[in-house]
């Protein structure tokens, strides 16, 4: 992987209901409610031209919506300390999630939010 592509997007809602209601009227998205993580997960469709997945959720400590996309890395640490070097503010630092995946949510300069994702890696077989 060389370009690190966006790979996942989030939005962020008042009422995730509300807006999941409205993104399957309009688009015809079927999203998949998960108890665990309480978000609304709209799967990737492989083979469906260059979608991606992503989820809706409601808000916990945030006061206004926001949309989050996640870019995927090979090295998220060394992409934290290059994000801190080129002036960008992390705000939720490298988590590892279960399954092995890394993330990290950062700001750029002028206070935008971003985030990258590192996949697990997977055993070869």
């Amino acid at each position: 992987m060389t370009s690190n592509p966006v790979c996942y997007w989030e939005i962020a809602s008042h009422d995730a209901d509300k807006t999941v209601a409205f993104l399957r009227e309009l688009f015809g998205w079927q999203f998949e409610y998960d108890e665990a993580t309480t978000i609304h997960e709209l799967p990737a469709q492989p083979g469906q031209g260059p979608g991606l997945g992503g989820g809706v959720f409601s808000l916990r400590k945030a006061r206004l919506p926001f949309l989050t996309l996640y870019v995927r890395v090979e090295d998220i640490q060394a992409m934290a300390r290059r994000v801190e070097a080129l002036g960008g503010l992390m705000v939720i630092p490298v988590t590892e999630l279960a399954g092995g995946s890394r993330i990290c949510l950062f700001n750029e300069p002028s206070g935008v939010t971003l985030a990258m994702i590192q996949p697990a890696v997977t055993p070869a077989t």
